[in-house]
């Protein structure tokens, strides 16, 4: 095995040195090394093991962590695979760029690692690529992060207006009871509508302490849900509608609306800090999902990447479980 850690990039790979070595039967002797990577550089490729299929996919991740989290709460569309705990990667279509952000930063639950799986590799385009938070976090204006750090963000969501997620899709379940135990557990102010719509309102913290290295973080996704990361048209049309209506928005904690020009400068920073490795199949990727922020580039032809969610993270209590 040769792991490329030098320099100052996110991205570490790992090679086997002979192609038949079983990378799940490595990670279980090799964990407290990978940690150490990922710790320093926030995420680790490895490319060239026999991983066929998601069911290999799925047991070298278990040596990671037996147990792979749930989509529940999630905030874009995706699917189960015929593996558990094995998901498609967000089924936006191919001509659209996902941008930077940390999943589930919306919430104060998250996973703290993301697993990828390349199945497919697209022909044309469709890498995954990366941004290291704590430079993104220094490329801000330093007032604009103490302000977020101070006031937080409130991620309001509207669902059923047929252009987002259900809060069936969302919540993985047709049981409203079991959305309002989430709800409640996680924190979450609901309200159900007259008309069976759901309306939900949470304030998260917008820059977090990592566990590990101690350093505070940039973490939220208030550029993603905010109109601004609209088109005019689209944004224009949904304003119309009225905040009520709007699928998503992203709010300073205490209400108060976030200025477009303080998201800029964030999607700003996280373009200067994105570096991209394109796939090759059977690629299996590592991220540190608080160090580290992914999207996904347009893509031509066919492409199939699954993901794979560890180890829980409460960003109440700072613990991972």
């Amino acid at each position: 095995m040769t792991v490329d850690a030098a320099g100052r990039g996110v991205l570490s790979v790992a090679r086997p040195t002979v192609p038949t070595v079983d990378l799940a039967a490595w990670l279980k002797d090799s964990k407290p090394q990978v940690q150490e990577i990922l710790n320093e550089r926030g995420a680790v490729l490895f490319r060239g093991f026999p991983i066929r299929e998601p069911a290999d996919f799925q047991a070298v991740v278990k040596v990671w962590s037996p147990a792979l989290l749930s989509y529940t709460y999630g905030s874009t569309p995706r699917s189960k695979s015929a593996v558990e705990g094995v998901y498609t990667s967000t089924e936006y279509p191919a001509d659209q760029t996902i941008p930077q952000h940390n999943e589930m930063a919306y919430a104060r639950v998250w996973p703290r690692y993301l697993w990828f799986y390349c199945e497919t590799a697209a022909p044309v385009g469709g890498a995954t690529p990366l941004a290291d938070n704590r430079r993104v976090g220094e490329r801000l204006d330093p007032a604009l992060f103490a302000s977020f750090a101070a006031r937080g963000v409130r991620y309001v969501r509207n669902y059923g207006s047929g252009l987002d997620l259900s809060w069936q899709q969302a919540f993985e379940t047709e049981d409203p009871k079991e959305v309002e135990e989430l709800c409640r557990d996680q924190e979450i102010d609901f309200d159900w509508q007259e008309t069976g719509r759901l309306r939900t309102s949470q304030r998260c913290p917008a820059v977090v302490e990592h566990p590990a290295t101690g350093t505070d973080l940039w973490f939220n996704q208030a550029h993603l849900f905010h109109t601004s990361a609209l088109s005019a048209e689209v944004r224009a049309s949904l304003l119309e509608l009225g905040p009520g209506q709007l699928p998503r928005q992203a709010y300073y904690g205490d209400g108060e609306p976030i200025e477009d020009a303080a998201l800029d400068e964030v999607r700003a920073a996280f373009e200067a800090e994105t570096v991209r490795q394109p796939w090759e199949r059977g690629d299996v990727l590592l991220i540190d999902n608080m160090l580290v922020s992914h999207g996904r580039d347009p893509y031509e032809g066919p492409r199939r990447v699954l993901v794979a969610m560890t180890d829980e993270h409460d960003g109440r209590t700072g613990a991972t479980r």
